[in-house]
């Protein structure tokens, strides 16, 4: 009878199990970070598509002057292509994460190549500084297969709750009327540094001191997601 109720408790425990993994591997969107949910007033800045030849020493010279910190998630080719301008990054203190290799849409091909653009952009990343752990799929796309492949080499998925859409070039006053009302506690702001003419370096030191006036600190992603443990 004792060995028959454990089999029967080991049974159950086993489809218990199967069942939570099959629910967790099948949500990848619970898995996939656009906000922290946090009464404190802090905010992170983030970049995409760098280095650019035509936005990086601007959006650099800003942040200095600020005093921000910023995560730029960058793509490998690029620093390939401009190597001084990503050690320039490394060099003020910003948090990176991966942007992947090419810029295409990690979902739209193969897993082999997807992870192979991830390892790819992460060795790029290491012959400057650490290992990044955060990766922003291009054009924020992804599936269930593209946030467990990122998680078995160590990557947590970043997007955003802030989107001016730098990247179309509206005006400066759009961006940071956008930003400015859509910033609350906890969210990640994106933006962009690559093609040219953006406004984003404009922009940005406009809404940095706007936010900052509304009592916000800004963080790295890191320190941003570290708020969950405290």
């Amino acid at each position: 009878m004792k060995k028959h109720s454990v089999r029967i408790w080991s049974i159950t425990f086993t489809v218990s199990l199967m069942f939570v993994l099959t629910v967790y591997l099948a949500n990848a969107d619970i898995r996939v970070v656009k906000r922290v949910h946090t009464h404190n007033k802090v905010i992170a800045i983030t970049f995409d598509d760098g280095p650019s030849e035509y936005n990086t020493l601007d959006l650099l010279k800003i942040l200095r002057e600020k005093q921000v910190k910023a995560t730029f998630f960058v793509v490998g080719k690029h620093i390939e292509k401009y190597p001084e301008l990503f050690a320039q990054i490394v060099a003020a203190g910003h948090e990176i994460g991966s942007h992947g290799y090419s810029h295409r849409f990690l979902n739209k091909m193969s897993l082999d190549e997807a992870e192979q653009e991830l390892l790819n952009t992460g060795k790029l990343i290491e012959q400057y500084t650490e290992a990044p752990r955060y990766l922003r799929p291009p054009g924020g796309g992804y599936n269930d297969y593209i946030v467990n492949m990122a998680e078995v080499h160590g990557y947590q998925i970043i997007l955003w709750s802030v989107d001016p859409r730098d990247w179309r070039c509206p005006s400066v006053k759009y961006i940071v009327r956008n930003v400015v009302a859509n910033s609350k506690p906890g969210r990640i702001i994106l933006c962009h540094d690559g093609q040219y003419p953006l406004p984003t370096a404009k922009a940005l030191a406009i809404f940095i001191d706007s936010l900052r006036a509304e009592g916000y600190t800004f963080v790295t992603i890191s320190e941003l997601l570290s708020t969950l443990k405290n």
